[in-house]
């Protein structure tokens, strides 16, 4: 037997039901904020009516007979996801974090995959969606309708401005003071982030003439050495986390016995792969990077490329994120590619082949991007082979919430172990060239990670609330002996505030290539800050 309703009632309901029991995140760190007591119990009250109320309004909006039922069951499908992601990561839902999850590839989607999202889609996602379905809605005349929905909206927006302004002391100071807690609002938060999204898609389609940078790029004649650079983009590794950088736990130590110079305070672009490898090799700074314009813009690779650079890309992560479209570019997740698979495609595979592809480039500079799996998460036991299994115990799931922080932190802090066996493997190969070239290796980490601190995991917040563990991540460089270079400018800036804008101009620098791109002032290698 069906239920008979009318259109507004349904939406009503479903929108007391989705502030109801899709919120757990949000009341619970609004709880956090404002006890209940006194005139608090009356603000939580008025939040948990405004979302009621701008939730009902929003739907109402686009209701009709053909909408109605769609959306609310396409909502409820995704606000349980969106439940799900706050709940057991503390994950906020922005316009970036959309992106993250567009650009997300079937095996990074995989791994968030386990039984407990199974149940949150089901009891939160199917069951109301098969209720919603079955719902014989009650409609009018056209003309009836429209007047309902005009009173309804009339009501539910009199109702928000009644809630601000009744509380807009309590909403001044939530507005201004606690704005994270905001982003966990479901489905408000990423209903809103889908809408700045599209909006900024609708940009890219735009028809936007491509820029061209350093043409006037080339290597000086007096430059007759050749140059043999690896850069390497770490994945989801935090500064604190490298031993070379105080961390107490021994993740360097074959590191700590090479030649190489930490900079210890340096910043991302971004907190997600998405938007920081894009930004890193950009010539945009992290305030004025977006992604329409980077990918209407040469990066450094097109400018070291159209000087003569041999530029290469191995790439062991998702993809490049359009940084590489116009070089040579491989992928190494497969093992046709990688011949170091097991669980999966170790980051040591890109090193295979690498020295006859040195050898085959007979004339000129030579730079190698390799971008590391490293520290993706959330099942870190799987980034790093059961040799590198030095800490223990460690977390076992993909559900970081289950594990304890020692747990979690072993396993993360594993897969630093692991990067430093593979950067130490790409010293050895460049001093087996020193003679022959002015080597040098810069490794820098993409974004950092959030392990547990404040009930945060993973990455992707926003950057201006991002915490210090998104942000803050480790960069290092190592120079073989026949590198001619001054380092004492360098080392002069390893304690310094550095960032990603610094990437590029130093690629070039390390190059020796002249151009009016050039910025030697975003150089590390150059006297000038």
């Amino acid at each position: 037997m069906k239920i008979a309703i009318g259109q507004q009632k349904l939406i009503l309901l479903v929108a007391i039901s989705l502030t109801a029991f899709y919120n757990g995140t949000f009341f619970t760190k609004l709880l956090g904020i404002y006890l209940l007591t006194g005139q608090n119990v009356w603000f939580i009250c008025s939040v948990f009516i405004l979302l009621v109320a701008t939730s009902a309004a929003f739907f109402s909006l686009f209701s009709s007979k053909y909408t109605t039922k769609p959306i609310l069951i396409l909502v409820v499908l995704l606000s349980s996801f969106a439940s799900y992601f706050m709940d057991s990561y503390g994950t906020m839902i922005d316009e970036t974090m959309l992106q993250n999850m567009i650009e997300t590839d079937v095996s990074e989607a995989s791994e968030l995959f386990s039984f407990k999202l199974v149940i949150y889609f089901f009891l939160l996602g199917v069951v109301p969606a098969i209720l919603i379905y079955k719902t014989q809605i009650i409609y009018r005349s056209f003309a009836r309708e429209l007047i309902n929905k005009g009173v309804f909206l009339t009501c539910t927006i009199s109702v928000v401005a009644a809630s601000l302004f009744i509380f807009s002391a309590s909403y001044s100071s939530f507005i201004r003071e606690h704005k994270p807690v905001r982003y966990y609002a479901n489905p408000l938060s990423y209903i809103y982030a889908v809408g700045k999204y599209l909006d900024k898609e609708v940009s890219l389609g735009e028809v936007q003439a491509f820029e061209y940078f350093g043409e006037d790029a080339h290597i000086p004649e007096t430059d007759t050495d050749r140059e043999l650079i690896v850069m390497v983009v770490g994945e989801t590794a935090r500064a604190d986390r490298f031993s070379l950088n105080g961390y107490e736990k021994k993740t360097n130590p074959l590191l700590e016995k090479e030649d190489v110079i930490s900079f210890s305070d340096f910043y991302s672009c971004g907190t997600s792969t998405a938007v920081s490898v894009r930004c890193m090799f950009s010539f945009l700074n992290q305030k004025e990077f977006t992604k329409a314009k980077a990918n209407a813009m040469d990066n450094v690779l097109d400018v070291l490329s159209r000087a003569g650079v041999s530029v290469l890309w191995r790439d062991n992560n998702s993809n490049s994120k359009n940084v590489a479209d116009r070089v040579t570019y491989q992928d190494f997740m497969t093992p046709a590619m990688n011949p170091d698979c097991d669980l999966e495609c170790r980051d040591t595979g890109m090193l295979a082949g690498l020295q006859a592809y040195i050898d085959s480039v007979k004339d000129g500079d030579i730079l190698i991007v390799l971008h590391q799996m490293g520290n993706h998460g959330p099942a870190y036991f799987k980034r790093y082979p059961e040799a590198f299994n030095v800490f223990t115990p460690t977390c076992l799931s993909n559900q970081l919430e289950t594990c304890s922080a020692q747990e979690i932190n072993n396993a993360y802090d594993n897969v630093i172990v692991y990067t430093d066996y593979f950067l130490a493997k790409i010293i050895s190969l460049l001093k087996e060239n020193s003679p022959a070239f002015e080597a040098a290796m810069f490794y820098v980490s993409d974004h950092g990670e959030s392990l547990g601190e404040n009930g945060i995991y993973l990455h992707g917040l926003p950057y201006s609330l991002a915490p210090k563990e998104q942000k803050h991540v480790p960069a290092l460089m190592w120079f073989g002996e026949g590198m001619d270079i001054d380092l004492s400018p360098v080392k002069a800036k390893k304690d310094q505030q550095l960032s990603h804008d610094y990437v590029s101009h130093t690629l070039l620098g390390l190059m020796e290539l002249e151009s009016e791109v050039y910025n030697k002032n975003l150089d590390i290698l150059s006297a000038s800050k």
